[in-house]
């Protein structure tokens, strides 16, 4: 059985291909939250790791829910269906939202349902010209069940998030660009020369300072700023002791490139 998950690690980057073009990159209706699951943890245990690029192969990036599996679960109970959603699709969205490094959303196609709250689990996302994005959960009669009635507003803010949920419309990659959705759209054939090289200025820098930078902006979304401000300084108190820090102010010192090795 083909994994749906491929994962390549070129020096500090790993890119994960969702490559399940036969279902357009479904998330649902086989194994792509444990495989998620578990490559998050992978990367998160290996300290080597600075940055992520996901993306997905053949023409679409995700569509999401598999809706042919769908008629599997219409005599499931109630009980049955919240469950499936807790240790599936749930399970995904947890994993990939709480990565520890920074994730690039490298959107190659359409982005529909949960592949589109998918986008908003990452921390960065680019376009292809020829991707898009709906928020179709409603047009099928139910709701984002991923968690994205949390993520999109904060993607895109609360009245564009609306149109979206409440329409399921279709944006094109240029008014996802307009909305904030996407923080830049490339040509097709540029989009993964265009992710790799943001992902490699990314990696450059050290990596526990890259991975308490990204826990800091996921926690300021609910925390008090005065309780950001005090997880600021013991994160920062961390920080100055790490060798990358020393190497940095060094090499500033001495008017050279610094040396991060190791993290």
């Amino acid at each position: 059985m083909t994994a749906f998950l491929h994962y390549e690690q070129t020096g500090a980057v790993v890119t994960l291909t969702m490559n399940s073009p036969e279902t357009r990159n479904a998330l649902t209706g086989g194994t792509a939250p444990q495989e998620f699951v578990d490559a998050c943890q992978r990367i998160t245990d290996d300290a080597t790791v600075r940055c992520v690029i996901l993306t997905g192969a053949g023409p679409v990036f995700s569509s999401g829910g598999n809706l042919k599996h769908m008629q599997e679960l219409f005599d499931h109970t109630p009980a049955q269906l919240r469950q499936w959603y807790r240790q599936g699709v749930q399970r995904l969205a947890l994993a990939a939202f709480n990565l520890e490094v920074p994730l690039i959303a490298a959107v190659n196609g359409p982005a529909i349902g949960a592949g589109c709250d998918l986008t908003c689990m990452c921390d960065i996302r680019i376009a292809a010209d020829s991707a898009s994005f709906a928020e179709s959960f409603v047009r099928v009669g139910l709701i984002a069940g991923d968690g994205g009635a949390w993520l999109l507003p904060r993607a895109v803010g609360m009245s564009k998030a609306a149109e979206m949920s409440f329409t399921g419309d279709t944006l094109t990659a240029a008014e996802a660009l307009a909305c904030g959705l996407v923080s830049r759209v490339v040509p097709a054939e540029q989009l993964m020369a265009e992710a790799r090289a943001l992902a490699e200025r990314i990696a450059a820098n050290p990596g526990a300072g890259l991975r308490m930078t990204k826990r800091l902006l996921r926690e300021g979304q609910t925390m008090r700023f005065e309780g950001l401000l005090e997880m600021s300084a013991g994160f920062q108190a961390v920080a100055h002791k790490t060798p990358q820090h020393v190497e940095a102010i060094k090499a500033f010192v001495e008017k050279r490139k610094p040396n991060f090795r190791g993290d």
